[in-house]
This record gives C-alpha cells, sequence and structure tokens, in this order.
C-alpha cells in the first residue's frame, strides 16, 4: 500500500474541500490510501511513515504561521535525510488569483525541496485557463468545480508517481 499524507492548515473551508479532493483522486490508484491531517493533528511519525507528502495552506502572504511553526519543528529531518526522495506537491486557496498563491506554493515547495523530495505539479490543462497553476492545486476566491477537479487530478498523479518509485525501488 502507498500512503500519501495530506498535511493542511484546515481553518479555511476552501483548504478543507481541496484537501478531500485530493484524497479522492488518490483513491482512484489502486493499492493507494490517503491520510488526512490537519496540523493540529500531525505528528512526526505521519510524515516519516507516509511514501509521499502534500501540505496544503491558505494563502497568508505565504503559509501560514501555524503550519510554518509545525514545519519548522521538523527542522532535523532534512539534515537526517529522513524525508528524501519521498514524493511531495502543494495546495492553497486565496481570495484572489493574484493575492499570493503561487508564493505560497512555491514556500512550501521550499520546504520540500530542502529535505530532499520530489516534487511533482499539474501538467498544463485548458482547465487552468479558470483555475490554478502547475507548481500544485489552488483555488482563487469562491471554489469552483475545476477548482476540485484540479486538486483530484494532483493526488491521483502523486499517488501514481509515489506508487511507481515504490515499485522501482523494489527492483533495486
Amino acid at each position: 500500500m502507498t500512503h500519501i499524507l495530506i498535511l493542511y492548515d484546515g481553518r479555511t473551508p476552501q483548504i478543507n474541500a481541496l484537501a478531500h479532493a485530493l484524497e479522492e483522486g488518490i483513491a482512484r490508484v489502486a493499492g493507494s490510501k490517503a491520510l488526512l491531517r490537519p496540523v493540529e493533528a500531525a505528528s512526526r511519525e505521519d510524515l516519516l511513515a507516509a511514501h509521499a507528502i502534500i501540505l496544503g495552506s491558505p494563502n497568508w502572504t505565504g503559509i501560514t504561521a501555524t503550519l510554518k511553526e509545525w514545519l519548522d519543528q521538523q527542522g532535523d529531518l532534512w539534515e537526517q535525510g529522513a524525508l528524501a526522495g519521498k514524493v511531495g506537491a502543494a495546495f492553497t486557496s486565496g481570495r484572489g488569483r493574484h493575492s499570493g498563491l503561487e508564493f505560497t506554493l512555491l514556500s512550501l515547495i521550499h520546504w520540500m525541496l530542502a529535505c530532499g523530495m520530489i516534487v511533482v505539479g499539474l501538467p498544463w490543462s485548458e482547465k487552468m485557463r479558470l483555475s490554478g497553476s502547475y507548481y500544485g492545486a489552488t483555488a482563487a476566491g469562491p471554489l469552483t468545480e475545476e477548482d476540485l477537479d484540479q486538486a483530484r487530478v494532483l493526488g491521483k498523479r502523486v499517488a501514481t508517481v509515489a506508487s511507481a518509485l515504490r515499485e522501482l525501488r523494489k527492483d533495486t
């Protein structure tokens, strides 16, 4: 079973809905299972046990202080290489399309890269004209079906890549 942790600051309804849509996408890949964890309920063991990690935060001119502090408390994991080689992805929501969504995604991705993770984004699609960023799943303003679909696609993509990496590692 490929375990994928969806770790997020769930203080907005949009982030919660995106997290559940990611879970739906992950469920579309046989042998994959999502673990949804709001940051208040997450543990270091959740990070270590996961084959892939998807981080989410509302856009507050970057990630929320709650999630930033939690991630900072895991600081020695990058020195140990404990997350190196795991698949990572990000999601966010904000009030408007030009409110810093990509900055928030890049802040989350920065943490993953520092840990040596393999970051997965979204390939371009026509739906991105209305919603989204290839850096990760987003919602700008009121949540739309396109936003949820983008999250499902990202969840499926992460599960597919994480499962493929697990298979490759079995052969080596």
